[in-house]
């Protein structure tokens, strides 16, 4: 599967932004979906994940939301009440198989990340 991740920019301290990611391939459902973002001097780190369920990182939970649209082979994350520490190269991912998981490894196939800047 080829992902392509889109929505980046830069916003203030508060506002919101919507990522998508547009996969090819066959059989979209049946991937696991996730977003992790990367700053400068930092790891990779997870951020969400959909298969039937979702799951959040700590830090997100309450302001961010992933969403899936099987029809149209997207995954999208709305992000709100960003915060500056939310600056980062955001990432969408997929596994195939074996349910949510938070480390990078475990996903096989990744977009070519989209920056996120959140002013203060």
């Amino acid at each position: 599967v080829q992902l392509q991740a889109s929505g980046g920019g830069l916003v203030q301290a508060g506002g919101s932004l919507r990522l998508s990611c547009a996969a090819s391939g066959r059989a979209f459902s049946a991937y696991v979906m996730g977003w992790f973002r990367q700053a400068p001097g930092k790891e990779r780190e997870f951020v969400a994940a959909t298969d039937w369920t979702t799951l959040y990182a700590d830090s997100v939970k309450g302001r961010f939301t992933i969403s899936r649209d099987n029809a149209r082979n997207t995954v999208s994350l709305q992000m709100s009440s960003l915060k500056p520490e939310d600056t980062a190269v955001y990432y969408c991912a997929a596994r195939g198989s074996g349910g949510i998981r938070t480390t990078a490894n475990a996903y096989s196939y990744w977009g070519q990340g989209t920056q996120v800047t959140v002013s203060s």
